[in-house]
């Protein structure tokens, strides 16, 4: 039977943004099939805030290390890492269902591996080759993405409103996963979240998979250049990496934290304090006008925020510490927002996928590095004094996107959509978000 795509079914037409607010994501689900694909890639990217959170609980419960943790979901982030965007390009080249489906059952049988791997107390090397096994976990919310830029590709103001909700989506579910993570392996058994994470993550993507009329069709191999050579992609790509170094270090320290004051159980439900804030933020985002402020501006609250937890570690209260972690996390969704934006603006169309998932490498990348970081850091230092990891990444990811490089103007340099003469329009600036104008569009 043929794989039925927009380009076979009827697709709705463009959504006019008339107003912005809560009318505007009232629009976005409007487009037939918005709601179903989003149930899918909501309930499969659940998982994705409780795998690290049950892997450190898990191990160090059993190992007695947080050293031994970070190194683990390290590797495994670095795994996914290396493999993203091999399957990004799979993705552009032969459609998400025939790709991501059976990409997700290697990644679930990497979990049961590292599961049965901490039960069985099998040597200290089985815990690193299991959780590499999860590098088959395809890019979720890339792939929900590119559905929106697929169906929304007329309409940048909406667009961005998609980018935004996309983004809280992503906070929303490390908001509940960490909480959830946490309740599982607290109440029942240590191996319990990761349990229940492979099977949420098989059971979503196969509903995302299954609506194939938002799918966006499967495309030639490109001519276009690799998305890494284009203008303004690499100070980008360092960028979410240092702040995936933010992300990775604050889970570990934050867990560690909780566990020298003996509420470790607690510690799930403070990292979703940061979640929260920035998830709120992020929907707030999404209601203004795509015209938002320049990237190194974000960068620079998050950096100045982030110095909040690494104060409140030293009062020596867990309330105090969730309160602060409320706050920092306000800048990362605008921030992560903007950037997202500017990759969707400077990738081919053809090589959308890869293009996200390239970034996701970078995020991957700099989480694990950030996890170790943090690792390191609670053993040999001091839990309250392991918060200045992820201030000293937010303040590098500033410094990246503060040199000359990366601020200087990307020119007009325009990539090919398709095979015809059609092209689409590049950010004028590597760190700037700015809607496409009349003259753009010529």
């Amino acid at each position: 039977m043929p794989q039925q795509t927009t380009k076979d079914s009827p697709t709705p037409g463009p959504i006019r943004s008339r107003g912005r607010g809560s009318a505007g994501y009232r629009r976005l689900f409007a487009l037939p099939g918005a709601r179903a694909f989003t149930a899918g890639n909501l309930l499969a990217r659940l998982p994705m805030g409780m795998f690290s959170v049950s892997a450190v609980v898990m191990i160090a419960g059993a190992r007695g290390s947080y050293a031994l943790a970070g190194a683990v979901t390290a590797t495994g982030l670095a795994a996914t890492a290396v493999a993203g965007p091999w399957l990004a390009r799979l993705v552009d080249r032969h459609g998400q269902a025939r790709v991501a489906l059976p990409a997700t059952v290697v990644s679930v049988l990497g979990s049961l591996a590292l599961l049965l791997c901490v039960r069985y107390d099998a040597p200290g090397w089985t815990l690193f080759a299991a959780y590499a096994g999860t590098a088959g976990t395809p890019n979720i919310g890339g792939l929900s993405r590119a559905r929106w830029a697929h169906l929304l590709r007329d309409e940048p103001g909406t667009l961005h409103t998609a980018n935004a909700f996309e983004q809280a989506a992503d906070e929303l579910c490390f908001m509940l996963g960490p909480v959830l993570a946490s309740f599982l392996t607290g109440t029942f058994f240590p191996e319990a979240g990761t349990l229940v994470g492979a099977v949420l993550l098989l059971a979503g993507m196969a509903l995302f998979t299954a609506q194939r009329a938002t799918e966006p069709p499967p495309r030639a191999r490109s001519k276009a250049p690799s998305p890494l050579r284009g203008p303004g992609i690499p100070p980008l790509l360092l960028c979410f990496t240092a702040t995936g170094a933010v992300f990775g270090s604050m889970e570990v320290v934050t867990i560690a934290y909780a566990d020298t004051l003996g509420q470790r159980a607690a510690a799930g439900a403070v990292l979703a304090l940061q979640a929260a804030g920035s998830c709120a933020a992020g929907l707030a985002y999404g209601t203004l006008k795509p015209a938002g402020p320049r990237l190194h501006r974000c960068l620079a609250a998050m950096a100045a925020l982030m110095a909040l937890p690494w104060a409140a570690a030293g009062s020596g209260s867990l309330v105090v510490l969730a309160g602060a972690l409320l706050v920092a996390g306000m800048a990362t969704a605008p921030t992560m927002v903007t950037a997202m934006t500017l990759v969707q603006r400077l990738t081919p169309a053809d090589r959308l996928n890869e293009g996200m998932s390239l970034m996701v490498t970078g995020l991957l990348t700099g989480i694990a590095c950030g996890s170790a970081t943090g690792g390191w850091a609670t053993e040999h230092l001091s839990p309250a004094a392991a918060f200045a990891v992820p201030a000293a990444a937010a303040a590098l990811a500033l410094c990246v996107g503060l040199v000359p490089e990366a601020a200087r103007r990307v020119g007009a340099r325009r990539f090919p959509q398709d095979a015809g003469p059609q092209r689409s329009t590049c950010a004028r600036n590597s760190i700037e978000a700015r809607p496409l104008t009349d003259g753009d569009r010529k």
